[in-house]
């Protein structure tokens, strides 16, 4: 009877320290209407495309330069490549659907084939028929698929730690918590700020990089009314890509890519660089998965370096 009794308060005790963590930090969504007050400027645009209002930003003159951001980044992840670059180029970047201020598709469709469109009607609605194409982590998968699938439009890529290749490595553990039904629930409504810190310190190669600006940047935009769902949508409908075609890419490449990755380890830039019949590989130590965050000065003139040469 006792241990009946222990039994019941103990579960008791439990059920409402659950209950008081839920409490304590479950998070409402953020309406875009508040984060495009502080997450816009003067170069903010949008444009719509199908059902969504996807923000960009189109900035300088030049050959344009197009720059797509990974998983859970946002077009704020180029801010200082583009400060460096616009004076040169045409430089555009875009919050990608189920990111940023672009926030979900309306059908809830995040496979390759609709990431392509997306970008491909973007190009044709801003007028963009030849263009150098730069991407990072996800960004850099549907580069290299945009460069695969319309050869002609893409001049120069620039790969920084793309995704590319099948792993067996674990991926991050919300990676693997989105795609576990009823607690993927917990990546909806349970994100406390310390989430997204915990994933910033496992892109970074030095934490002391991570500031509180950048830090509120990722967890504010990670909330946007949408994205949470959206993010466990995508993870559970990502598609096959075709990574086995890589060696028919002849786009001029630079691939660059931090050596302490732990998301993509550098073997698969090594990868990349040799499947690609014309590329070259710059490695950086000592950074992470996100080196154009990282190190935006170092990384940057790389960048200025292959566009500049013929």
């Amino acid at each position: 009877m006792k241990l009946r009794t222990w039994f019941r308060y103990t579960l008791l005790f439990l059920l409402g320290m659950i209950t008081l963590i839920l409490l304590i930090y479950t998070r409402f969504d953020i309406p875009v209407e508040k984060l495009k007050a502080k997450y816009t400027n003067e170069e903010s645009e949008f444009i719509a495309i199908q059902g969504m209002q996807i923000h960009y930003r189109d900035e300088g003159k030049g050959i344009p330069l197009v720059l797509l951001h990974g998983t859970s980044a946002s077009l704020h992840t180029w801010e200082a490549w583009t400060q460096v670059l616009k004076k040169n180029y045409r430089v555009l970047r875009l919050d990608l659907p189920a990111y940023g201020l672009t926030g979900p598709h309306p059908q809830r469709k995040y496979d390759l084939n609709m990431y392509l469109s997306v970008l491909h009607e973007f190009f044709q609605k801003k007028g963009i028929r030849e263009f150098y194409l730069g991407g990072n982590s996800f960004g850099g998968l549907l580069a290299w698929e945009y460069a695969l699938a319309y050869p002609q439009e893409v001049q120069k890529m620039i790969l920084v730690d793309a995704s590319a290749y099948p792993s067996k490595r674990k991926s991050p553990w919300v990676f693997r918590l989105a795609k576990i039904p009823v607690l993927n629930q917990i990546v909806r409504y349970v994100t406390p700020k310390f989430f997204f810190k915990n994933n910033l310190e496992q892109v970074y190669g030095n934490d002391a990089k991570i500031t509180d600006e950048l830090l509120n940047r990722y967890y504010e935009l990670g909330l946007r009314d949408g994205n949470r769902q959206a993010f466990i949508d995508r993870i559970q409908h990502i598609s096959k890509n075709h990574h086995e075609q890589i060696k028919n890419i002849q786009t001029p490449t630079l691939i660059l890519w931090g050596e302490k990755d732990t998301w993509i380890p550098l073997e698969n830039g090594q990868k990349l660089d040799a499947d690609l019949p014309n590329s070259k590989l710059i490695v950086y130590p000592g950074l992470g998965h996100v080196p154009m965050e990282e190190d935006p000065e170092t990384t940057v003139k790389d960048v200025a370096d292959f566009l500049k040469n013929p």
